[in-house]
């Protein structure tokens, strides 16, 4: 955990703000506490669970579709997609200005990682939230990104951050609550939103079980956005792939088929069809910003 000024949180429970409980030995233990008394201890590998009530019905990738992740996107597959998306944060900004940003939906954190790597690059400090559905992504999110605060929470509950108190929230390939990104968003903040294009992963999508992409993606995403958020800006981005047989297999997993199919089943799949290593990736980043009622 970090040792720099935290981003300002606010309890799940009673909305106070929520802040590290101090004094400890172990400072990157600490638990968070809100005025009411609410606490929450970190876990041993650095995250905090923030889930309460009756939990969500959004389902969380399994231990399984993470390790498929983290060991994908290690191999560096995916990185020109997480540079576009550091480059996307960091635009714009004064050198010298401190910075935070949000990464909801973080995953396994290889996406954070590069946005942080550019933001130290380009402010004298930066601090960052990391929230996800799945304590077993955090468990690698947290150790990825030690100088962020790693929270499990639900993205379709109120968010346990303060009101505007965040620079740029990020999201890939992860569900948005456009009124809850608005309250949090600094006015003059930005939403950076990564999301598959039509021919995504074609080669393998129909032997792995893959979802197909929705044609009105586009006009969907800011229907969702709105009336909070308006487009200022989109960046395509093809990325060309050539994978060993784990890797597709890997690749298919980790996404959403991954919830209804086991690797072993995703990988015979694709091994029993004439599958070609060579793979197109293809996305969409698009940057909103607070629309004028919104601000």
């Amino acid at each position: 955990m970090p040792s720099s000024p935290r981003p300002p949180l606010r309890c799940p429970l009673c909305g106070a703000a929520l802040k590290p409980m101090g004094g400890t030995a172990d400072a990157a233990r600490e638990a968070l506490v809100c005025g009411s008394g609410h606490s929450f201890d970190a876990a041993k590998q650095g995250y905090y669970n923030l889930l309460v009530g009756k939990g969500t019905v959004f389902e969380s990738d399994t231990a399984e579709m993470v390790a498929a992740r983290y060991a994908f996107l290690d191999g560096g597959h995916y990185r020109p997609l997480a540079d576009a998306l550091a480059a996307a944060v960091v635009s714009g900004i004064t050198s010298g200005e401190a910075f935070t940003v949000l990464d909801s939906g973080t995953g396994t954190g290889h996406y954070l990682r590069v946005v942080l790597d550019a933001l130290q690059r380009t402010t004298n400090s930066c601090t960052a939230v990391a929230l996800d559905i799945s304590k077993f992504a955090l468990r690698r999110a947290a150790r990825l990104n030690p100088e962020a605060i790693s929270l499990v929470c639900d993205v379709w509950q109120p968010l346990p951050v303060a009101d505007a108190a965040i620079d740029a929230i990020t999201v890939i390939f992860a569900p948005r609550n456009a009124a809850e990104f608005a309250r949090v968003l600094r006015p003059g903040g930005r939403l950076v939103v990564v999301t598959p294009r039509a021919g995504h992963l074609a080669a393998i999508a129909v032997q792995a079980g893959m979802l197909s992409i929705e044609d009105d993606k586009d006009a969907r995403l800011a229907e969702s956005l709105s009336p909070h958020f308006v487009a200022e800006y989109t960046r395509d981005l093809d990325i060309q792939m050539v994978l060993t047989p784990s890797e597709l297999a890997d690749l298919a997993f980790m996404g959403p088929a991954g919830h209804h199919l086991d690797r072993l089943t995703i990988a015979a799949k694709i091994g029993s069809g004439d599958v070609s290593p060579q793979v197109e990736a293809r996305f969409r980043l698009t940057v909103f910003g607070l629309a004028p009622s919104a601000q």
